[in-house]
């Protein structure tokens, strides 16, 4: 008898490239981050943890997958 296949699930989590509004600098986070994400050029903060996912505030380039 032939073995079935069995995929594996793709996360829903992932690291995510976001740039800062007010000065630009681009940062790497994680997208279900417990901690809050703020720019390390100005100190604006950039992404609030919910206890899930992340809200961010800054503006989303990419998804590295």
């Amino acid at each position: 008898m032939k073995k079935e296949r069995e995929f594996v699930p793709k996360p829903r989590t992932s690291y995510v490239l976001i740039k800062c509004p007010d000065c630009g600098e681009e940062r790497v986070m994680f997208s279900a981050s417990t901690r809050d994400v703020t720019c390390k050029g100005c100190g604006r903060k950039l992404a609030e943890s919910t206890g899930g996912k992340v809200k961010v505030d800054a503006q989303v380039i990419k998804r590295l997958d």
